[in-house]
This record gives structure tokens, sequence and C-alpha cells, in this order.
């Protein structure tokens, strides 16, 4: 018949557990931030090229109903 578990052995098992999972998702909590992080930028970056569009749209629309009151 085997011995009964340590129990210091049991807890050191589950703290070592414990200490794995806590970097996995410290690692991936870092990986989630920097995806963000970019994610932000490209927003940002797609919201700027879409206010030029619209600001070049507005300038179009402009010229052409000058034109239109000039015919």
């Amino acid at each position: 018949m085997s011995p009964p578990p340590d129990p210091v052995h049991i807890l050191a098992e589950r703290v070592a557990a414990l200490a794995e999972l806590c970097r996995r998702l410290a690692d991936e909590n870092r990986s989630l931030r920097n995806s963000q992080e970019q994610l932000i930028v490209e927003r940002a970056q797609l919201v700027s090229k879409n206010e030029q569009a619209r600001a070049r749209v507005e300038a179009m629309i402009n010229r052409l109903k000058a034109l239109e009151h000039n015919a």
C-alpha cells in the first residue's frame, strides 16, 4: 500500500500551478494590451483618413455648387 500524499507536496504543486497560471495570464494580458493599443492607433488613423475624405468630398461639392451658380 502506498503512503498517503504529503500535504506539503500537494500544496507546493498547487502553488507551482497557480504561479504558472499567473504567468500565462500576465503574458496574455500584456498581449491583449498591446493589441488594444494597436487597435486604438489604427482607429485614430482611420478616423483621420475619414475626416480627410469627408473634407475633400465637401470641397468638391462646394466647387460643383459654385460652378452651377456661375453657369
